[in-house]
């Protein structure tokens, strides 16, 4: 039997990306995900890796692009305003075609809001969350095994498609600590012919842009990256099934939320209440197949959130709203108990 640690969330975040090949690390202290730009301090300098505390976010960022761009795996930690200010580096990063692995370990918002943990940066994943068509694959952990494991993913997925990828993660876990069994074995790695390498006057220049002056060229440009994510929806998608073998109703949530919600499905299961779970591990691409195929089946959704309510939106979307679907949420950093969500399946089956 493999041993476990016991790590936090953030920790296990910057031991797996070290374990996953990543030597450069460029970031700017914010609460709740501190941990992980501390950890990387430490230890980079001691693995002959770079760890840097940029002047700000967007000095961050723009570091890790150049370091992307010259084929190295690299990362940043950043909470919800942190990532608002590397919105459009990673615009240009995703517009470049560059792998690179970016961390959001939520906080209440919008604004400086509350350091308290939430779920509320779910559009701005999802959707891309700086400027032009461009996505981001999107991680949500629900556990600190998670956390290790999908940023490993992270790294993987990022170099085979060429595109960033996002751990979008709470600041519960983060912040949280249980037994995890860090990665073993080398990081499956990828050729990178396009980076930035130097040509030794054995190639032709490598050309690292986002910029195309001649609108045909750019939208040619962006219909091509489409065309790769539509393969990376059919074949990359990732999220769990509980209990919907039978369900009549069907509770949707990630992250700290899906946590709190199985223990409410289950609370549910033993007063009689056929009810299952679809918890998104990938929050882009959604798992919109599999819920497509439950609205056949059950009689309601209820979405649990900590936020105003964002992913809803998507579980619409997904069941193309045959069923009706609800809301069970928190927000500003209050996380709703398991009675809580109880309470609104209960609430889902009178049709309240």
């Amino acid at each position: 039997m493999a041993n476990k640690v016991l790590m936090k969330g953030n920790e296990a975040i910057a031991e797996a990306a070290i374990l996953a090949g990543c030597r450069h690390y460029f970031g700017y202290p914010i609460t709740p995900q501190t941990e992980i730009a501390a950890y990387m301090a430490k230890r980079m300098p001691k693995i002959g890796g770079v760890f840097l505390q940029a002047e700000s976010e967007v000095s961050a960022i723009n570091m890790v692009y150049g370091v992307a761009g010259a084929g190295f795996r690299v990362m940043t930690s950043s909470s919800s305003p942190g990532i608002s200010l590397k919105a459009e580096g990673i615009s240009y990063i995703a517009g470049s075609d560059l792998p690179a692995l970016i961390v959001n370990v939520q906080r209440g918002g919008p604004g400086l809001g509350g350091i308290q943990p939430s779920q509320s940066d779910y559009f701005q994943a999802t959707r891309g969350g700086g400027h032009g068509d461009y996505h981001l694959l999107v991680y949500a952990p629900a556990s600190v095994q998670e956390m290790a494991d999908l940023t490993v993913l992270g790294f993987e997925k990022a170099d085979e498609y060429r595109m960033p990828a996002m751990i979008l993660a709470d600041g519960t876990m983060g912040q949280m600590m249980e037994p995890v069994e860090l990665p073993s074995g080398e990081s499956k790695t990828f050729e990178k012919p396009w980076a930035l390498s130097g040509t030794k006057c054995e190639r032709p220049h490598n050309v690292v842009n986002s910029l195309y002056l001649k609108p045909e060229k750019l939208e040619e440009v962006n219909f091509a990256r489409y065309e790769r994510y539509r393969k990376i929806e059919e074949t990359e998608t990732m999220y769990e099934s509980y209990l919907m073998e039978d369900a009549e109703y069907c509770v949707v949530a990630f992250g700290i939320a899906a946590r709190v919600a199985k223990n409410a499905v289950i609370a549910a299961r033993a007063k009689g209440i056929r009810v299952g779970m679809i918890r998104p591990i990938t929050l882009w691409p959604f798992p919109k197949a599999p819920l497509a195929e439950a609205a056949k089946t059950v009689k309601a959704f209820l979405s649990v959130e900590l936020s105003m309510g964002q992913m809803i939106e998507d579980v619409e979307l997904a069941t193309r709203s045959q069923k009706p679907v609800l809301l069970c949420n928190r927000a500003g950093g209050m996380i709703p108990t398991p009675e809580e969500v109880l309470g609104a399946i209960e609430n889902m089956t009178k049709g309240v």
